[in-house]
């Protein structure tokens, strides 16, 4: 039998793959392999500058990604891989758990740090041996984003939608929605000489911010992707250097579950990226381990193991 315990624990995996999956792309990387739209004249304006790094970050298609996240009391987290956003978000993050109840729940099974890898159907997460021990033997669970659009309750369907469609520029649209961003100074950062940006988005204010080259669409699906996650302000940076590249970036805001703190920095531009999905033969579906149980996706058992899944957004 799947413990609660061991259900726990495989949403706290899916909240947190997605989440640093979602803060190292989704939410603001940059670059375009060297192929800039901007330049010394577009620097010389925030707004500018960002419209030039926005229209580079549409043009990225990988990157080597290093990040570290923490939300509430939960998780605390830190990612190292490789990241396509050509076609949804593709590739392999080693993440490791510092922190919070996730991090002792996994400590107990064998194991804080995982592989995750993304695909475009979903992503898998390597479980502990202790983990596979109890839930027959396989060393793979699989998240199917359709499935993920259930399990976690009200934001899965965002949830589901940002792990699959989630291009980097959302970074810097997010910071451009805010209205009043700011330019910090030039500050060195990873070895690069960048410009630093800030600004804070107040989700209410949404309906008016027209300008700025967003349309009202691309508003509309930021204020919606925030509010579904209990974010009503966020604090957003950002670093960029001459290219127009992004080398690093910083998110703050206040969830329904807690305080979240993001960082992640970016390098190697176009990378290649591959990643395969594990044998079948070793890997488990979630949603069929759930019905093993008696539970499927979606009912209120299965959400009370998923406290940590809206957090993902």
């Amino acid at each position: 039998m799947m413990t609660r315990t061991v259900r726990r624990t495989a949403f706290s995996i899916a909240a947190a793959a997605a989440l640093t999956g979602v803060a190292a792309c989704g939410s603001g990387s940059s670059g375009d392999g060297g192929k800039t739209a901007g330049g010394g004249a577009a620097r010389a304006n925030p707004i500018a500058a960002l419209l030039s790094a926005e229209t580079s970050t549409a043009k990225a298609d990988s990157a080597q990604v290093e990040s570290t996240t923490s939300l509430g009391t939960l998780m605390s987290m830190k990612g190292d891989g490789k990241l396509d956003w050509s076609h949804g978000i593709t590739g392999t993050m080693t993440i490791t758990y510092t922190g919070g109840t996730a991090a002792e729940t996994l400590r107990k099974l064998g194991n804080t740090t995982t592989e995750a890898r993304y695909l475009p159907e979903g992503y898998y997460t390597h479980m502990s041996e202790e983990y596979a021990g109890l839930v027959g033997g396989k060393h793979w669970l699989k998240y199917s984003y359709d499935d993920l659009a259930t399990m976690a309750g009200g934001s899965g369907a965002y949830l589901k939608d940002q792990m699959q469609n989630s291009t980097p520029n959302q970074g810097v649209r997010l910071l451009l929605a805010s209205g009043d961003v700011k330019k910090v100074g030039e500050e060195q950062v990873a070895g690069k000489r960048t410009t630093h940006y800030t600004g804070t988005v107040n989700v209410a204010d949404f309906a008016g911010k027209s300008n700025h080259n967003l349309s009202a669409d691309q508003l509309d699906a930021l204020k919606k992707q925030l509010s579904q996650s209990g974010i009503t302000t966020e604090t957003v940076d950002l670093w960029i250097d001459d290219q127009d590249l992004l080398v690093k970036k910083t998110e703050k805001a206040d969830t329904a579950n807690g305080a979240m703190n993001s960082t992640a920095v970016y390098r190697d531009y176009g990378v290649k990226v591959s990643v395969t999905a594990p044998p079948a033969s070793d890997t488990e579906d979630f949603a069929k381990l759930l019905k093993k149980q008696g539970l499927t996706t979606g009912t209120t058992d299965a959400a009370s193991g998923s406290a940590t899944a809206p957090a993902a957004s």
